[in-house]
């Protein structure tokens, strides 16, 4: 049991001492859009929550956000990478800073249930969101899951004698070719890409930040594009929306 409420009483000061798992509630749904069929319990107040956490508000943590399809890896109480992933996803949805912490901004937002909007489409399709730096995977325009990224970070850069910009191509594209391992080329290393045109492609890097950074690739964690394939979420032919 954590914290502790005071409650003065005449003269007489009761100690309570309260969880803040006590202190959850079903959710709510909220702005951005709602996500169905959301059965886990989600503390309205949640002491501050980082990398490196462990416990059983951690796995409430990861079950509230799995509930509402920011994908954060088994619900096994670690504070880890696929942890922050998640937390940076909801935080770009509810247009907070993306530091990866659980404080009480972004505590609110899970509370109320705050996910991203994606545009309309028919059947199955991943849309890119350059804005947020979003992937979110929908049917019929019904969200079902959403992950951070990484993509072209806008800086120049030079290869091969020639340069570029460091951009990720808009429009609507099919993923056309995949390599299941590691790819190493003049620009770097990708883990398992997926590509949706020419030599850009989603795939796992072991430096996902927050922000763009990447040559123009729609980078995921490591862990996020081995659940890709292990769920086969993105296979040939899958439409890959960028906007």
């Amino acid at each position: 049991m954590r914290g502790s409420l005071l409650r003065r009483v005449g003269a007489l000061v009761v100690v309570l001492a309260v969880s803040p798992l006590l202190l959850a509630v079903g959710a709510a749904v909220s702005s951005a859009q709602s996500a169905p069929n959301v059965k886990a319990a989600v503390p309205a107040k949640l002491s501050l929550l980082q990398y490196g956490d462990t416990g059983s508000a951690v796995t409430a943590l990861q079950h509230r956000l799995n509930d509402l399809g920011y994908w954060a890896g088994p619900s096994n109480g670690v504070f880890g990478d696929s942890t922050v992933q998640a937390v940076y996803a909801l935080q770009k949805a509810a247009g907070l800073q993306s530091d990866g912490v659980v404080g009480p901004k972004t505590a609110a937002a899970l509370h109320k249930g705050v996910v991203p909007k994606p545009q309309p489409s028919t059947g199955y399709v991943i849309q890119v969101n350059l804005t947020d730096d979003l992937v979110m995977f929908t049917d019929n325009g019904k969200l079902l899951h959403t992950l951070n990224t990484s993509t072209g970070g806008g800086y120049s850069y030079c290869t091969d004698g020639s340069c570029a910009i460091a951009e990720t191509p808009t429009g609507h594209f099919d993923i056309y070719n995949q390599a299941d391992g590691l790819v190493t080329d003049s620009l770097g290393q990708l883990w398992r890409p997926k590509y949706f045109t020419g030599g850009f492609a989603i795939h796992g890097d072991s430096y996902v930040p927050p922000y763009p950074v990447s040559h123009g690739c729609v980078r995921v964690s490591n862990e996020a594009i081995d659940w890709i394939w292990s769920n086969n979420l993105a296979p040939i032919g899958t439409a890959f929306w960028v906007y």
